[in-house]
């Protein structure tokens, strides 16, 4: 009976940090990876006298991670000024007249300016929605509001809700559901994360949520 606790205690102790390590060991993969393609790229097109400081260049792991670091910091402090603006308008330009290029690019360049606007609503908010039925309810978060052409389609104001999948929350469904239908709850987004990952496993700090009706459902 102790050594099936004991067994239990050491894998609770040792299994946030093993997945923790994997996530960050899999991130400085993906990020020193970026430098050995870059240098592949490179070694293709460079002549053969000129290979020794690409060779230089791969047998220093971390590298990339560095690089892609001093890449962004540099990056983001050129395009916060009016004249770095510019020069990011001229490079949508380009790619907006790409065909195949053009979709893809500017909707990842909206989503990504959705969720990482320090003035954005996006992914701010969690909620309690029914889903998928009536009766059931799961967590969702708060992405928006519907556009004007599906708003004039609804009756009543509504919102746009982002329903993940447990325990991989990349997944999930987008909906449109009535302001009325949806119960705000006090719990941050890190914590209904946490909950959803968890299956319910992991209660938030505050043990309960405090579920709070709309205003249009009060008296």
């Amino acid at each position: 009976m102790h050594f099936k606790k004991y067994l239990i205690a050491g894998l609770l102790f040792w299994l946030p940090l093993a997945i923790t390590v994997w996530v960050l060991t899999w991130l400085y993969g993906l990020l020193d990876g970026v430098l050995s393609g870059l240098l592949s790229a490179i070694d293709v097109v460079v002549p053969n006298n000129q290979h020794n400081w690409i060779d230089v260049l791969n047998q220093y792991h971390g590298v990339g991670v560095a690089m892609m670091f001093v890449l962004l910091l540099v990056t983001g402090a050129l395009v916060s000024n009016v004249a770095g603006r510019w020069w990011v308008k001229q490079w949508d330009r380009l790619f907006i007249h790409i065909p195949i290029v053009k979709s893809i690019y500017v909707s990842v360049k909206k989503v990504s300016n959705t969720l990482f606007s320090s003035n954005g609503n996006a992914f701010r908010k969690a909620l309690l929605v029914q889903f998928p039925r009536q009766g059931c309810w799961t967590i969702a978060f708060q992405t928006g509001t519907p556009s004007a052409e599906i708003a004039a389609h609804l009756n009543g104001e509504h919102l746009s809700v982002y329903v993940p999948t447990t325990p991989n929350p990349t997944g999930g469904y987008f909906i449109v559901v009535p302001k009325s239908d949806v119960r705000d709850l006090n719990m941050s987004v890190d914590q209904a994360l946490t909950y959803i990952i968890s299956m319910g496993a992991v209660v938030p700090d505050e043990q309960v949520a405090t579920l709070s009706s709309p205003t249009s459902n009060r008296p």
